[in-house]
């Protein structure tokens, strides 16, 4: 598998009884390649979509100057109404009076932004465990006010999130104690690097610019409507270019913490005589000049695609009885899981460390887990849709602040304010949350590539992990097994050392997993 090396975390047993000196050498011989490709010159990749971002930026800046200044401080300036007639509204109202209130939502999102970058070491288990319960009720109590102001299409949109978010909830009840243990030791990693949190600092005020410009445009468009029935298309499109671009910086982030982290884990701690001199700035070097391309193609699908698939993954462990809504299920759910083997977040470890490009970093992350059994824990764990939760909840409270100072000024136009206020909180706050992010994913690629390097960073970790991943494989066979019962054939497809050595039916695969490689699971 190109660069990377692996060895089983099957054999977490015998890895334990090894002492420390053979467990050093056995790091330094398996992860190699691992190291040495951070260190080697790295070529540009997937520079179509560099370009395609950075056009989008140059012309949609053009543009939001342009809807900002026509309406500030006089109707019409620019004298473009009379081409816009019959498409826009053209409403006699300044951008002025809408920027201070996206200016209030920008400052809410950067506070709590940076506010969970300061409790991080201390409050993050805490903060988390709040955003993930209280996000219902949140959605309920804003559905309420929207019946209450006679805005029923988004008071039935915040009833049917909040039905939504508390079956998911529901459904991933169980794994929830193991995401959050996940969580934790990726704050402990985060908070042992304080640099990579000044990064995400760094990051916010990039964010907060471009944000300035984006809302002096964005005030510009509903100060020319008519109210909450306006151009919505057009603030769409806004709103569009707005996540994409806070996607991009959000990956940048996550590309330069996986690469510290990694680091830290593969040389055995950030004092490390063998640790590479300037690893920050190489990482940081990396993320925004040969890899950018990279990270702006996986911006645009990865955060949908994952959504998805936690959604599909909770409510398809929920199914039991009904067999057609279950086949339904079952085709989107493999739908979902083609697409995830070209779109996962884990690539970012892989460009991080490799310099790969996006689809290329994205397949073999997702083969290294499935070669290793480990894909079996990746997708028991639901940590990333709990920091996801965290965003929402930040972006809701971003939006009720703008929304309330809008009720006030202008009544008509609360939605349209507080509904992209949500998406300014939800990036802001993502920007500080995908530290933890960026951890985690590193956690999961060094332990596929070997295990020894978690037990090495946190023994108690490698043993939770190991126990996890051994009941998550019974699970499986025994749910084949359930299948094999009712007359399908269903194998285990095994390597030993990168060669194929055969099948085995699902039914002796506990007691034969020893030593081998899981890599494929067939019906």
């Amino acid at each position: 598998m190109s660069s990377l090396q692996s060895t089983s975390p099957f054999d977490s047993p015998s890895i334990a009884a090894r002492p420390q000196q053979v467990v050093s050498n056995s790091i330094r011989n398996n992860n190699g390649t691992y190291e040495l490709s951070f260190e080697q010159s790295r070529r540009w990749r997937d520079v179509f979509w560099l370009a395609v971002f950075i056009l989008h930026l140059v012309g949609l800046g053009l543009v939001l100057v342009v809807l900002g200044l026509n309406r500030f401080e006089k109707n019409d300036r620019l004298k473009i109404d009379k081409y816009t007639y019959g498409i826009l509204e053209n409403h006699h109202g300044l951008t002025e009076y809408y920027w201070p209130v996206y200016a209030v939502a920008g400052g809410v999102g950067a506070l709590l932004g940076w506010t969970w970058l300061l409790l991080l070491g201390s409050r993050a288990t805490q903060m988390m465990k709040v955003s993930l319960h209280i996000i219902t009720t949140y959605l309920a109590v804003i559905s309420v006010f929207c019946f209450w102001a006679k805005q029923f299409f988004w008071g039935v949109a915040f009833a049917i999130g909040a039905g939504l978010q508390f079956l998911y909830i529901i459904s991933v009840i169980e794994r929830l104690p193991f995401s959050m243990m996940v969580l934790q030791k990726g704050v402990k990693m985060v908070w042992s690097l304080p640099e990579v949190m000044r990064v995400a600092c760094a990051f916010i005020v990039v964010m907060l610019l471009w944000m300035a410009l984006w809302t002096f445009g964005a005030s510009g468009v509903v100060a020319l409507s008519m109210g909450d029935g306006g151009p919505w298309w057009l603030l769409v499109v806004l709103s569009i270019s707005l996540f994409w671009t806070g996607a991009v910086l959000c990956n940048t982030v996550h590309v330069i913490v996986s690469g510290m982290v990694s680091l830290v884990l593969i040389h055995g701690g950030r004092e490390a005589g063998s640790m590479p001199s300037n690893s920050l700035m190489k990482s940081l070097q990396y993320a925004v000049t040969t890899s950018f391309g990279s990270i702006c193609y996986g911006s645009l699908f990865t955060a949908a695609i994952r959504t998805l698939r936690w959604e599909i993954r909770g409510f398809r462990s929920k199914i039991c009885g009904n067999e057609c809504l279950l086949c339904c299920i079952d085709f989107l759910f493999h739908l979902i899981e083609t697409l995830v083997r070209f779109f996962n977040k884990y690539a970012y470890v892989q460009i991080a460390v490799s310099g790969k490009s996006f689809n290329h970093s994205a397949r073999d992350a997702w083969e290294l887990f499935q070669s290793t059994g480990v894909e079996a824990l990746v997708a028991y764990d639901c940590s990333g849709a709990v920091l996801l939760m965290g965003c929402l909840f930040g972006g809701l409270i971003t939006g009720t602040c703008a929304g309330v100072w809008t009720w006030f000024r202008s009544s008509d136009r609360v939605i349209m304010m507080g509904s992209t206020s949500v998406l300014m909180g939800m990036i802001l706050v993502g920007l500080a949350m995908v530290v933890v992010e960026g951890a985690v994913t590193s956690v999961y690629i060094c332990y596929a590539v070997d295990p020894l390097l978690i037990q090495r960073w946190d023994n108690d970790f490698f043993n939770e992990m190991s126990e996890k991943l051994h009941q998550r494989l019974q699970h499986r066979s025994a749910r084949a097994g359930e299948v094999l019962s009712h007359g399908s054939a269903i194998f285990f497809k095994f390597s030993h050392k990168g060669a194929s050595v055969g099948v085995i039916h699902v039914s002796e695969f506990c007691e034969k997993k020893k030593g081998f490689h899981l890599c494929d699971f067939m019906a």
